[in-house]
């Protein structure tokens, strides 16, 4: 089964393996699909879920809901987003202002099918509304018992730091930040980490496998696989290029696999075990379009790499792991 991590220094567990549905219900699979892999994730031991209003413009919260529903609740932990546009997309369907924030909320919870979420996040940060006027709306989402807890995604050292000060006048729990992270994809380390682990956040990590890059899937020299992620443009697949379209990345991840025969381990169970030897993470965000996928990634929890594979794995992706802390700030656009 799943283990359990504390979200931050509250005390909430989450399964450190958690569901995503990012690109996946409401988009790119059926719904009876999609709902197969909620099952098979709650078979497995999976009791947390994170989604987002902005997925597939709301039909990703409502096939979750659809699916969680009849389960008992207080064994669920779910978590939203709010920040980008959805619906009409008028000008106050976006960003973190009061309006869109109270608004958003009741949208979520009305496609969830449940009175709260665990976890409400900031799914970027907003550089036109004050963060002052954000938190207050966060805190009084906490108040009316509409969220148990706040967090952010993608926000920076600087960001976070400024959002938990004002956290904490407010007297709310803002105890999660949900960057993405992986072998590859590394900038967090440098500044958010550690500002997190001194703030008592954690992280919610999304992207452990690197968009399926750190399957071994992509080989270097061949085309894409057919119906794989580098393949649909509307599936994510300028994110995937980011990564196949270097030749000396994917050569480098085929040099993981003798890592991974050593933990006997899959490529893809590897990448989400790397993630979780970082105690400031929480939980790895896993996607799935089939219910077998989200079996052999839970294989990851509990798995403990030496020391000296971990230093084999740096060694092996060498320079082309991106570390640079500045692209952080990128993720949050200047306006929407």
């Amino acid at each position: 089964m799943v283990a359990y991590r504390n979200l931050g220094r509250s005390g909430l567990k989450v399964t450190e393996i958690t569901y995503g549905n990012w690109l996946t219900h409401g988009s790119q699979i059926e719904n009876d699909t999609a709902k197969a892999c909620v099952r098979a994730a709650l078979d497995a031991g999976i009791t947390s879920f994170d989604t987002a209003d902005v997925y597939a413009n709301t039909a990703a919260e409502t096939v979750l809901g659809e699916a969680l529903a009849g389960e008992r609740r207080d064994g669920l932990e779910v978590f939203t987003k709010v920040f980008w546009p959805t619906g009409p997309r008028g000008a106050n369907d976006r960003g973190l202002s009061r309006k869109h924030i109270l608004r958003s909320i009741e949208g979520s919870l009305s496609r969830l099918q449940t009175d709260y979420v665990d976890l409400y996040q900031a799914h970027r940060y907003d550089h036109v509304t004050p963060l002052e006027e954000t938190m207050q709306a966060f805190a009084d989402v906490v108040r009316s018992g509409k969220a148990l807890y706040i967090g952010v995604s993608e926000w920076t050292a600087e960001q976070i730091r400024a959002g938990v000060a004002l956290a904490r006048e407010l007297h709310v729990p803002l105890v999660s930040n949900q960057p993405q992270y992986s072998m590859l994809w590394r900038v967090i380390e440098e500044q958010v980490v550690p500002t997190s682990e001194e703030l008592g956040l954690s992280q919610v990590v999304w992207s452990p496998v690197a968009q399926g890059v750190l399957s071994g899937k992509y080989l270097p020299g061949a085309a894409a696989p057919a119906g794989s992620r580098a393949t649909d443009e509307k599936g994510g697949a300028q994110m995937v290029r980011r990564f196949t379209e270097n030749q000396d990345v994917l050569t480098r991840v085929q040099a993981l696999r003798p890592v991974a025969d050593e933990l006997g381990l899959t490529m893809a169970q590897l990448a989400v075990a790397w993630v979780l030897q970082n105690p400031n993470v929480a939980a790895a965000l896993i996607g799935a379009s089939r219910p077998e996928q989200v079996a052999e990634n839970v294989k990851a929890s509990g798995v403990v790499i030496p020391p000296e594979l971990l230093a084999r794995i740096d060694e092996a992706l060498g320079d082309v792991v991106v570390r640079d802390p500045a692209l952080t700030a990128q993720s949050s656009p200047a306006s929407i």
